[in-house]
């Protein structure tokens, strides 16, 4: 936006942030707030704090720069209400579990360590972030963020009390961070829809399991390599030999990579499935639905610990729904997901769900590119934390007018300060 179009939105950006900062407590740095969402929106290569204090005419870096990096105002009460708002205007079919990374130079930075980036597709310095996104297939908003610390940085104390890293925060991996955030969701009561996933956290069988024990609904792409077993297999139960314990029951053959079981179905089975309109007509390609029986060591121990432990397990694998995608031309299948949605789903709702990543692929190139996400150049824990969520509450606010200019805020709900997010 131009400094023409940002001053004509100022007076609905000040009820907007009147509403979603209303657990800061002082209206100073409610007032700050709303100037470090015109510097986010404002047109400009770079929307660091300096060169935003630059562009606006009541800007002040020192004043900024004390709001976002030392202020002690928590987060997840601000992320909270715009979760509320948002959830009930994006009507959101999905939720996104996502990773996103920040390219950094130096080894300061809060989390930063070398690993795989996303932004430039191999192993580089950067910082890691898990996210969930609300999602339709008209717009998306991130509904909550936690940064990733590598294990390297949980190893030396000294190293997260410079950056400010609460006590209590320890390494987990990403699929527990995820599982994390949902937890918080529920704990806003936002109702759940379909949880979506990309295959870094789709191949882990405790975070499915995880999402299982919540009673979440899950569709997640795989990779092809996993293993299972064809529904119609049974267990065979060995007879007993008459010493030691006995036998236990067992499937007469190996599981087999999915990626087999889907050729082995034949192209046949395949049938062509609309998703959306993309820019260039109509998103389309084959699909079918197989039932399997997902098997390998994890699994396995997760059967027979809900069947009542090792000797009373039936050794009957539980069932799930495979969706597969063997485009048209394709000598086999290319992509799989995994879903514990019932078998009579229908298989355009399944694929719309597992396509409809590409919406917070296309929001995210307005968070990086038009709201700095990844210009943050702070070093701390809160600071980055401070920081995404203001770029959350400029692209909230921006999405509502896209949605609806004339949009009133809804009753408020709870804004009482959370007990989750440390600040130290």
């Amino acid at each position: 936006m131009d400094a023409h179009e940002v001053n004509r939105l100022r007076a609905a950006l000040a009820m907007f942030v009147a509403d979603v900062f209303v657990s800061v407590p002082r209206t100073d740095q409610r007032a700050k707030g709303e100037c470090y969402l015109r510097g986010l929106m404002l047109d400009g290569r770079r929307k660091s704090i300096q060169p935003m204090a630059e562009r606006l005419p009541d800007g002040n870096m020192q004043a900024l720069q004390q709001f976002v990096n030392q202020s002690p105002w928590d987060p997840l009460p601000v992320r909270r209400r715009i979760a509320e708002r948002l959830s009930g205007v994006v009507r959101p079919e999905v939720w996104v579990i996502d990773d996103v990374s920040f390219p950094k130079c130096g080894k300061a930075s809060v989390g930063v360590a070398r690993q795989y980036c996303g932004a430039v597709g191999k192993r580089a310095n950067c910082q890691v972030a898990v996210s969930v996104h609300a999602a339709s297939d008209t717009a998306s908003c991130p509904l909550e963020w936690q940064l990733y610390l590598p294990r390297e940085w949980t190893d030396e104390p000294d190293r997260c009390r410079r950056a400010g890293v609460p006590e209590d925060v320890l390494h987990r991996e990403k699929w527990r961070l995820a599982l994390g955030l949902l937890d918080t969701l529920a704990e806003w009561q936002l109702e759940t829809p379909v949880v979506v996933a990309d295959a870094g956290y789709g191949v882990s069988t405790p975070f499915r399991l995880g999402l299982e024990e919540r009673g979440l609904p899950y569709v997640l792409a795989l990779q092809g390599k996993e293993v299972a077993h064809p529904e119609d297999v049974e267990p065979h139960q060995p007879a007993y030999g008459g010493l030691g314990p006995p036998t236990l029951p067992r499937y007469r053959t190996p599981p087999r990579a999915i990626s087999t079981l889907a050729a082995e179905a034949g192209a046949e089975r395949f049938s062509e499935v609309t998703w959306r309109q993309g820019s260039k007509g109509a998103m389309t390609s084959r699909f079918t639905v197989l039932t399997v029986r997902p098997a390998g060591k994890q699994s396995l121990a997760a059967a027979q610990e809900s069947g009542g432990g090792r000797s009373r397990w039936d050794g009957v694998l539980p069932t799930q729904i495979l969706l597969v995608e063997w485009p048209d031309g394709q000598d086999s299948p290319t992509n799989y997901w995994i879903s514990n949605l019932p078998p009579t789903t229908p298989t355009a709702d399944l694929v719309r769900w597992a396509k409809m990543r590409w919406r917070i692929e296309h929001d995210y190139r307005e968070l990086n590119h038009g709201l700095g996400l990844d210009h943050f150049e702070g070093r701390t824990w809160r600071g980055w934390h401070h920081h995404v969520t203001l770029v959350t509450a400029a692209q909230a606010f921006l999405t509502l007018r896209r949605l609806d200019p004339k949009v009133e805020a809804p009753p408020r709900a709870s804004t009482r300060p959370s007990t989750h997010f440390k600040t130290c």
